[in-house]
């Protein structure tokens, strides 16, 4: 069953670029053409930013992720017991053991990166290291490491870097249907020109909510592939009742990365009982109310 969900990531990564492709596509046409009557001039411009940023953003995630979150090497010799721990797991995970990092947070909190299994890094708040005993750091440790195993990081990266495009794309369009507005003659049909604003002040909302749909069906996986590789439910619930507890916020956090924590970084969030269509994270009591039939 697991394997098959891996395989759905992958599809679903091809899916979801061919999908943001063509929204992103269709907005710079659509915003050429309100701006100067052509077709060409937008979604060349489209196609220039979404073939130059996506490679950039899709390679170079990872270490803007570990350098933004201030993540540094963990040392061999202080954190044996995580090493131990992160080994152990990689074992019957079958993938090379990540890079180890540890941030210095007192926020109970961990996140994984890494476009795939060979690339990997797990990245540890040493409020997580401080609070949680062997059996709930393993669990985290597991879930972390489910996310790279499950290709869940480069979905996340891709899906991350397409909302973006489509960000800047609606951000350039809304910028020049105001000046075609003010000093364009050119006359557009009142109908056209409204469905193709509407298009565009609704395909970051629309792609923001794809995204976060897509994170929160990754951390139910992660969750269950922990329990795959641990054999231990209930250290997975012990951590993320801990983690819930902490009212601190990860200092470091960024609402573009939040959804590569196992739990929000932001406190405010994390204390929301029912999953909304704009949480990065499916609610930490469903979480554990499905942990618990496991």
């Amino acid at each position: 069953m697991l394997y098959k969900q891996i395989e759905q990531n992958k599809r679903k990564t091809l899916l979801l670029v061919l999908l943001f492709g063509v929204i992103v596509l269709g907005a710079g046409t659509a915003i050429g053409y309100l701006s100067s009557g052509e077709l060409w001039p937008g979604t060349i411009l489209a196609a220039v930013i979404l073939v130059f940023y996506l490679p950039i953003t899709y390679w170079s995630a990872s270490s803007q992720v570990l350098r933004m979150s201030g993540a540094t090497l963990a040392s061999p010799q202080k954190y044996k017991q995580l090493y131990h721990i992160v080994e152990e797991l990689c074992i019957p995970a079958r993938i090379p053991v990540p890079k180890i990092y540890v941030v210095n947070d007192p926020s109970p909190n961990a996140f994984a990166t890494g476009i795939k299994p060979e690339k990997g890094a797990v990245a540890f708040t040493t409020g997580l290291l401080e609070q949680l005993n062997r059996e709930e750091l393993e669990a985290v440790a597991a879930h972390e490491i489910a996310h790279i195993r499950n290709y869940d990081i480069r979905l996340m990266t891709i899906t991350i870097a397409l909302v973006s495009v489509v960000v800047i794309i609606a951000d350039i369009g809304t910028r020049m249907l105001f000046v075609q507005r003010r000093g364009n003659d050119k006359k557009t049909h009142p109908a056209v020109y409204i469905i193709a604003l509407v298009f565009v002040l609704l395909s970051p909302l629309a792609a923001r909510f794809v995204h976060l749909a897509v994170s929160r069906n990754r951390e139910y996986l992660a969750d269950a592939t922990a329990v795959e590789l641990t054999r231990n439910s209930l250290g997975l619930q012990n951590a993320l009742r801990k983690i819930s507890a902490s009212s601190l916020d990860v200092r470091k956090a960024r609402k573009a990365t939040a959804s590569l924590y196992i739990s929000s970084p932001f406190s405010k969030y994390r204390k929301i009982k029912q999953t909304s269509w704009f949480s990065t994270h499916p609610s930490l009591e469903s979480r554990i109310e499905r942990l618990g039939r496991m």
